[in-house]
């Protein structure tokens, strides 16, 4: 004898479930051959139905053979040839895991793709810098940096402020000493070392500090402040940084007053530009919290012309260099990194002695200034090395090394980043 239990709910979805145990004789007549019962919704789960069907006492004692079953059905309806048997086939988009991993690494691969195409076809570049597109891209950079800036949670930091005090030390005066060590090595071309002094002495990155910290469950106001305050001062103070530290370093002359007055016209007004138009238009500055991560693509897209351009201009130079010699290079901006981020660690755990009740004791504060105050800005770079014209050398040696090192400090804090994560959930 076949029984067959028919699920129906609102969602028209079928679920048949056949018994091919044989009833007893006494059974035939009080068991229905088909039985409708209503789906009950799982109260955690949006996507399940749940019922139990049970015999009464009475028709449990003549049924032994009749068990009593739970039965879990999913909302989807698997409706094809109205063949019972038939099993549902899962959809694989193969294409999802590479467009999420593109998505969330989109700054990385558009420098990569920017070297690599300044590269392959150096006419390219050569034609986009005629028309000042290097210019251009580098003030949309910071108009959008200016639109994105909410300081509305500064406030929220104030009593942070010993931290965001040794936050801005080391990223505008401790941290750009190293480029001293850094000029006493050798390597041809003598560029990339040069380069790679020039972004020690740059201030921290625009965005991906204050993205790394919120992730990692940071102090984000406080890594806000330190980003604005020290991209804001840093403009102002970067020029004599690199005439003290690394032009006499170099034997070059730099010229001071032309790299602050260009630095102040391609970053300062376009970031304070941006800025007023999201304060004036309530609905630019709607616009554009709801599309943070359209403008994150759009500043890396823009980011990715600068290295696409200088690479074009270097190409018959960087067809000479060495490979190992550039190997050297992109291991020494990763060492960099791992210097600054050690020294701002270890500044911590000795102000920290001071108790539980020191501000630097707080893992949140702590996280915020580990990644902004190690992490240095490639734009930035871009636009001092465009301003110097060549005075410290063919820029786009100079750029190189910068952009190994920008790489290699995101990569490298996104691990320290999920490790961070993964404990904080441990712990939880």
């Amino acid at each position: 004898m076949t029984v067959c239990v028919q699920l129906d709910s609102y969602m028209a979805g079928t679920l048949r479930t056949t018994f091919l145990n044989p009833l007893t004789a006494g059974c035939m007549t009080s068991v229905r051959r088909r039985l409708y019962f209503p789906g009950t919704l799982f109260p955690f789960s949006c996507n399940h139905y749940s019922v139990r069907i049970q015999l009464r006492p009475a028709l449990a004692r003549k049924c032994p053979s009749f068990p009593s079953i739970s039965i879990r059905a999913q909302k989807q309806s698997y409706q094809g040839n109205e063949s019972e048997n038939q099993i549902p086939v899962e959809d694989y988009n193969w294409a999802a895991p590479i467009l999420n991993f593109a998505s969330n690494n989109f700054l990385p691969l558009a420098l990569i793709c920017g070297v690599t195409l300044g590269l392959a076809n150096p006419s390219l570049g050569c034609i986009a810098d005629r028309y000042y597109l290097s210019k251009l891209s580098t003030f949309g950079i910071f108009t959008i940096s200016g639109l994105t800036l909410r300081t509305e949670e500064i406030a929220a930091a104030a009593e942070a402020w010993p931290v965001a005090l040794f936050g801005l030390a080391s990223i505008l005066f401790i941290t750009p000493l190293f480029s001293k060590i850094i000029l006493l090595l050798r390597l041809q071309p003598q560029e990339f070392i040069t380069g790679l002094a020039i972004f020690c002495c740059m201030p921290t990155t625009l965005s991906s500090g204050v993205a790394l910290t919120r992730l990692a469950g940071g102090n984000s106001a406080l890594a806000l402040t330190i980003t604005l305050i020290s991209s804001l001062t840093g403009i102002l103070i970067i020029p004599f940084s690199i005439s003290k530290l690394i032009a006499r370093g170099v034997g070059l002359p730099v010229p001071t007053q032309q790299l602050l007055t260009g630095l102040v016209l391609t970053l300062l007004v376009p970031l304070i530009l941006g800025k007023v138009f999201r304060d004036s238009f309530k609905r630019l500055a709607e616009f554009a919290d709801l599309n943070r991560k359209l403008l994150s693509v759009t500043s890396a897209v823009l980011l990715s012309l600068a290295p696409f351009i200088q690479v074009s201009k270097s190409r018959s130079l960087l067809l000479l260099v060495n490979p190992a010699a550039f190997l050297i290079a992109v291991v020494m901006g990763a060492l960099l990194h791992v210097i600054l981020f050690s020294f701002n660690a270890l500044a911590i755990r000795i102000f920290s002695l001071g108790g539980p009740k020191s501000a630097f004791a707080k893992k949140e504060n702590a996280s915020a200034l580990l990644f902004v105050a190690s992490q240095k800005t490639l734009p930035v770079m871009v636009a001092v090395v465009e301003q110097l014209g060549g005075a410290l050398g063919e820029p786009g040696l100079l750029i190189l090394p910068g952009v190994a090192a920008h790489l290699s400090q995101i990569i490298m804090d996104s691990f320290v980043v999920n490790y961070w994560q993964k404990d904080r959930a441990n712990n939880l």
